[in-house]
This record gives C-alpha cells, sequence and structure tokens, in this order.
C-alpha cells in the first residue's frame, strides 16, 4: 500500500510537470507548489463582505437596509442565501469556467466556498445540494453543467449529498443576461419540473455559478416546494451589484 502511495505522489508530480495548474483568475501558469490562485490576483479579488441583504446577500450601500432593493420589492420563494465573490471581480474567471471547457476549477470553486462559506452551509442543516440544471440539449452541447460540477466539489469538501437528477429543466430559455427582471421571470415559467414524484428532503441548498435578480432561484424552489421540500436556500460563486 506504501507503494501504491508513492507511485501515486510521482504520477501527480509528473503529471503537474506535463500539464502545469494555473490559476482559475487571470488564466496565467502557477509555478510548481504555488497556491491554487497566483498572489496578484489574490490581492484583487476580494470575498464578498458586509453589510449584506438578509435575503439575497448582496452588498448594501446603506448599511442601515436589511434588504437591497430587489428584494425590498419583490418576495422571493428560496429563504435567504450567499454568494462569495462580487461577480465585477471574478468575471472573466467564470466565463472560462462556463464556456471555455475550464471545468478544473470547479474543484478551486468548491474549496472556496467550502472554507469561506461552510460555517453559513453547515448551520442550515441541510439534506443535500442541488445544481441548478441545464436544457439537456444544451448540456450535451457544452459537455459539462458547471453548476453540478461546482455543486459535486463542494459536497465532497462538507461531506454532503448531491442530487443532480432532483430537477430537470424542460425548454431551452433565453440566456438571462439578454432580459430584464419581468421578462426573467416570463422566460424560466414553467422551464423546471420535478424528475421524480415528491421532494424527501426537507432543507436543499442550490448551487449554481451567478446570481443576479433571483428568478432562476425562485422557479427551481417552487418547484421543490410543490413537491414537498419545507425550506430552499441557496450558495453561488459570484452576485451582481445590489439596487
Amino acid at each position: 500500500m506504501k507503494d501504491i502511495g508513492k507511485w501515486g505522489k510521482r504520477l501527480e508530480a509528473a503529471a503537474s510537470l506535463l500539464y502545469p495548474a494555473r490559476c482559475p483568475a487571470c488564466d496565467q501558469l502557477l509555478g510548481i507548489g504555488a497556491q491554487r490562485m497566483c498572489p496578484s490576483c489574490r490581492r484583487r479579488v476580494h470575498y464578498l463582505s458586509g453589510p449584506l441583504c438578509c435575503r439575497c446577500g448582496k452588498k448594501l450601500s446603506d448599511c442601515e437596509a436589511e434588504y437591497c432593493g430587489d428584494c425590498g420589492r419583490r418576495r422571493h420563494l428560496f429563504t435567504s442565501g450567499r454568494a462569495l465573490y462580487e461577480y465585477g471581480d471574478i468575471a472573466p474567471a467564470l466565463y472560462r469556467f462556463k464556456y471555455e471547457g475550464c471545468r478544473e476549477y470547479a474543484g478551486f470553486f468548491g474549496r472556496e466556498l467550502a472554507c469561506q462559506l461552510g460555517g453559513y452551509i453547515r448551520s442550515l442543516k441541510p439534506d443535500g445540494l442541488v445544481p441548478i440544471p441545464m436544457y439537456p440539449a444544451k448540456e450535451r452541447r457544452r459537455g459539462y453543467n458547471q453548476a453540478s460540477l461546482l455543486a459535486q466539489a463542494l459536497g465532497r469538501e462538507l461531506n454532503l449529498p448531491v442530487y443532480p437528477k432532483l430537477v430537470s429543466r424542460n425548454r431551452n430559455t433565453r440566456p438571462l443576461k439578454e432580459l430584464n427582471s419581468e421578462e426573467r421571470v416570463n422566460n424560466l415559467k414553467r422551464a423546471f419540473n420535478l424528475a421524480q414524484n415528491g421532494v424527501k428532503l426537507k432543507t436543499i441548498i442550490l448551487v449554481d455559478d451567478i446570481y443576479t435578480t433571483g428568478s432562476t432561484m425562485d422557479q427551481v424552489s417552487a418547484v421543490l416546494l410543490a413537491g414537498g421540500c419545507k425550506r430552499v436556500y441557496f450558495v453561488t460563486l459570484a452576485i451582481g451589484a445590489g439596487v
């Protein structure tokens, strides 16, 4: 067994020489033995900090307020959620993770989420993590669902079960970045279904890469709550600025 362990370490060392790690924030090569984000990006990329909206976790401009402008105007179906970064700090990395095949970023981001938001996640005592699903044809074209990879990585870090097939996406909706808030809601209506009859999990945490207005989280929450779930929360890598 010791010999197997030694060979495993040697293979990892050889792989690092052939396929050196890259910083997920700037995609530059990292030196051997370096941390998983280069020092300059560590200084530039900041974790989201308070004051935060009590519902969605967006950064507030008014320290006296409890909710961001969006959450103050509308009723969300999820209970609350948190994000790791402000979108502007990590946008290029998220683009590569989502569209350019950099699925290896999932491990790094999963560890980051577990390290920074692990206390929040554990305090909710979730029965499991559910990634936001992609439309099947779209996922086949891309080759993966970044939300599912992220949920799997986070689940490994926190020893939480992941249910990637609990909710399915049955309509190929328009990209949300092209739509305003009202159009997003209409675009996502009846886009999600439960893949099984009834939800035995009482507390679920949804996992996605980006939170903007919460329309996607609300629509998936509606399906889960109607199926028997009692509480739905979310965690994401990034979140837009509060309004």
